[in-house]
């Protein structure tokens, strides 16, 4: 014990490495272990609501639903994509849903800053790297979704992409990430049914084991973090990898198309964010990366059916998120100003992020489509 404690004081530098990338994948297998169980309740219940309207508005609200249900938007646009592809669901119902699914996905980076919220500073530079993808997210439906109800540009341009995509076919990526993290997963869901039985109590201890361990890994991430800006590491985040805005992008995009999922992204600079080794200005355009990977998966579902219905759908989450980058790049002060000062009223009252999860990606989607449908 004495020679680990006195090599710990040796090679602090090593010593925090070894902790990060331990925490990194307990953080990475607490997400996958989330969503396998979030999906054991609901991606059924995802797949009807998906079914169940013809009000482009509704479609909205039960992408963000469904994608906070499931915690993927690939796999909501994955299953819209199906739907679409075997006649389930037309074109224009399609498109408001993958609107929506775009702000679902947030939720994740959102509970991933959660952990941090009894250290204020920390939580505050946290939360707003997480909220900034959902403004930017929030401000791209209020643009598009009405340009796109009234001159349907996004339908009519995805159309002759797709037409133009038709025959190329598809390609399977395998996710690093969910190959050492996948297996874990399903086995702790496997013993868990096993000893449990196959009623829901399996499922909701799942989701608090994955709860836990998220903050856990949370935690230990951002000490470990710590340690290693003393030794420059900031420096080499901000003169290599998110020197510029462009270089941010392409790192986010890259990354999401590797991982296959925005939210393991978007969630995986949130303590980075709350540590002080990203700032807000360099986590805007990641974000904005990410969005634009996301649609990959989608895209390589759709051509693999070689279906054109599919295929617009698919081209058109991603001709959506060009598009909100197209009008909001210029106007990047309000999302960056919206996101800190949220998290700047956040800490004053530590409900405060708590109600936002639950009122903005459960409570008023069902209030939408109970009401309106």
């Amino acid at each position: 014990m004495k020679k680990l404690k006195q090599f710990s004081k040796d090679y602090p530098n090593l010593v925090a490495g070894i902790k990060l990338a331990f925490f990194l994948y307990l953080f990475f297998l607490s997400l996958e272990l989330m969503g396998d169980s979030m999906k054991l309740f609901g991606k059924d219940f995802a797949k009807t609501l998906l079914q169940t309207t013809a009000n482009p508005l509704v479609g909205l609200f039960i992408g963000i639903l469904a994608t906070s249900i499931i915690q993927s938007s690939s796999s909501t646009t994955s299953i819209v994509v199906g739907m679409v592809a075997g006649g389930a669901l037309n074109i224009p119902n399609a498109i408001p849903i993958i609107m929506g699914a775009n702000i679902g996905t947030s939720i994740t980076n959102t509970i991933a800053s959660l952990p941090q919220i009894n250290r204020s500073n920390e939580f505050k530079r946290a939360f707003a790297a997480a909220t900034v993808h959902d403004f930017f997210n929030f401000l791209s439906v209020i643009v598009i979704f009405p340009l796109q109800y009234y001159t349907n540009f996004l339908g009519k341009a995805s159309a002759f992409l797709a037409e133009e995509f038709q025959n190329v076919g598809g390609l399977k990526f395998l996710s690093p990430v969910k190959a050492i993290t996948k297996p874990v997963s399903k086995y702790l869901i496997a013993q868990l049914k096993s000893g449990l039985g196959d009623g829901s109590l399996y499922k909701w201890i799942a989701l608090v084991i994955a709860l836990a361990m998220l903050f856990a890994a949370l935690k230990y991430m951002t000490d470990s973090l710590k340690v290693l800006i003393i030794s420059k590491a900031k420096a080499w985040f901000d003169e290599i990898l998110f020197k510029t805005a462009p270089r941010a992008m392409i790192v986010g995009l890259l990354l999401t198309v590797l991982v296959q999922s925005s939210s393991i992204t978007t969630s995986l600079v949130v303590p980075m964010a709350g540590a002080g080794l990203l700032t807000l200005v360099q986590i805007f355009p990641y974000t904005l990366g990410a969005n634009i990977g996301t649609t990959v998966t989608a895209i390589l579902a759709a051509l693999l059916t070689g279906n054109v219905a599919a295929l617009t759908v698919a081209f058109a989450h991603l001709l959506f998120n060009i598009s909100g980058i197209i009008f909001w790049w210029p106007l990047k002060r309000v999302p960056l100003f919206l996101a800190d000062k949220f998290a700047e009223y956040s800490i004053k009252n530590k409900l405060i992020p708590v109600l936002y999860v639950l009122i903005l990606f459960f409570i008023i989607p069902v209030l939408v489509i109970y009401i309106v449908e």
